[in-house]
């Protein structure tokens, strides 16, 4: 049997194909629609993923930059302290010698304090030995200028006595005491004063005694001499036979070289002719002996 269709079944058909393509459409278009959708939901968490990723990496390098740093700045500050450590080893090293120094310092400032103060009492214990000293020649001076003045007052009595700036000097010349021309006797007369003399200085003490001989100016020099010295030797040695000690006499002879009076007649010849005692003080000390 056959079959034919209606024109309107193949519209039918038509229509039912038509719709069934429609659905299908919808259906596609709903199905890619979503998978669209979801496709741009991935995108978008991938994007978003990458960004965190790259965010991350920008975070691990950082941080990774901050560790570099951070073991730099250690680094550094235990160089740091390291070379505070030993700056400060030194420091206490430099510390300990000042303070060596300083006490070395003080040690020498006390020191020299110590020695200062004992010059200083040294000084004074100097000076006041000194201002004893120049008491004790004072009084010493004193009692000399007294012993020299009574011995003065005491000579003054038996011949011509004059003080001298070292003692005292007794002239034993023509108005007291004489030599016979080109003699060195000594006359008897003469024998008195100088007993005199010589007790007057056996009172005394702390003395030398210098014996000048003298002659005029008849004769030459050289036999003028001679008698000079004879004579001082007369004088002297009579006072030692009295009891002075022979060590403290001197005795000199000046021939006609120191004149007392110039002039060529018999007085002053006979005021030439004649010897001189010098009579030092040895317990002060003088530069010089006395001249005649």
């Amino acid at each position: 049997m056959s079959t034919s269709t209606t024109p309107s079944e193949g519209k039918t058909r038509l229509r039912r194909a038509l719709i069934a393509a429609v659905v299908c459409l919808a259906c596609a278009a709903t199905v890619g629609w979503f998978f669209w959708q979801r496709w741009q939901q991935t995108d978008s968490q991938l994007q978003a993923v990458s960004t965190e990723l790259r965010s991350l990496a920008a975070s691990q390098a950082q941080l990774a930059e901050n560790l570099k740093e951070s073991v730099a700045q250690t680094r550094a500050a235990q160089e740091r302290a390291l070379t505070a450590e030993q700056r400060a080893g030194e420091s206490e090293l430099v510390s300990q010698e000042v303070a060596r120094q300083a006490t070395q310092a003080q040690a020498a400032r006390t020191l020299a304090e110590l020695q200062a103060e004992g010059a200083k009492q040294e000084a004074e214990a100097a000076n006041e030995r000194a201002q004893s000293a120049r008491r004790a020649l004072e009084e010493i001076r004193k009692a000399r200028m007294e012993e020299l003045n009574r011995m003065q007052e005491a000579l003054s009595k038996v011949a011509k006595a004059h003080r001298t700036a070292n003692g005292i000097v007794v002239d034993l010349s023509n108005e007291s005491f004489q030599f016979d021309f080109d003699d060195a006797t000594i006359r008897p007369e003469n024998r008195e004063i100088l007993s005199r003399l010589a007790g007057i200085l056996l009172a005394s003490h702390g003395y030398r005694l210098y014996v000048f001989g003298h002659t005029d100016d008849i004769g030459d020099d050289q036999y003028n001499q001679g008698l000079s010295e004879r004579r001082a030797k007369a004088v002297g040695d009579y006072l030692i036979q009295a009891g002075i000690p022979a060590a403290i006499v001197t005795t000199r002879g000046m021939g006609k070289s120191s004149p007392r009076v110039k002039g060529t007649t018999p007085a002053a010849r006979e005021q030439n002719r004649r010897v001189e005692v010098g009579i030092v003080d040895t317990v002060i000390q003088y530069e010089r002996e006395p001249k005649a």
